[in-house]
């Protein structure tokens, strides 16, 4: 079994910045690519920004230049640092992973596995 855990949400006035982090962990033997989706109330989930293993990025149009997504592949975790935060950026902010995982080296399968959520509030 694997698990995300997310952190680092929270309210953050227009302006600021707010960086949020994803560890996987479990029985895992490789994780292909990490990302970062969000969902506003009344919209469904989006790509906001994921990282290949190599390191290759990609960002939603509305992010690009204000936030950047970073990996550490040691220890499993993925990063995301917001910028010049506004309104139109609150929602819940998921991890996203694909991971080969299983009970032994024998018996592995690719999955992709959700964190469990993390509000971002950006608000006077």
């Amino acid at each position: 079994q694997v698990q995300l855990v997310e952190s680092g949400g929270g309210l953050v006035q227009p302006g600021g910045s707010l960086g949020l982090s994803c560890s996987a962990s479990g029985s895992i033997f490789s994780i292909n690519a990490m990302g970062w989706y969000r969902q506003a109330p009344g919209k469904e989930r989006e790509l906001v920004a994921s990282i290949t293993s190599g390191g290759n990025t990609n960002y939603a149009d509305s992010v690009k230049g204000r936030f950047a997504i970073s990996r550490d592949n040691a220890k499993n975790t993925v990063l995301l640092q917001m910028n010049s935060l506004k309104p139109d950026v609150t929602a819940v902010y998921y991890c996203n992973a694909k991971v080969l995982s299983g009970p032994s080296v024998w018996e592995t399968r690719w999955q992709a596995y959700w964190g469990q959520g993390t509000p971002v509030t950006v608000s006077t």
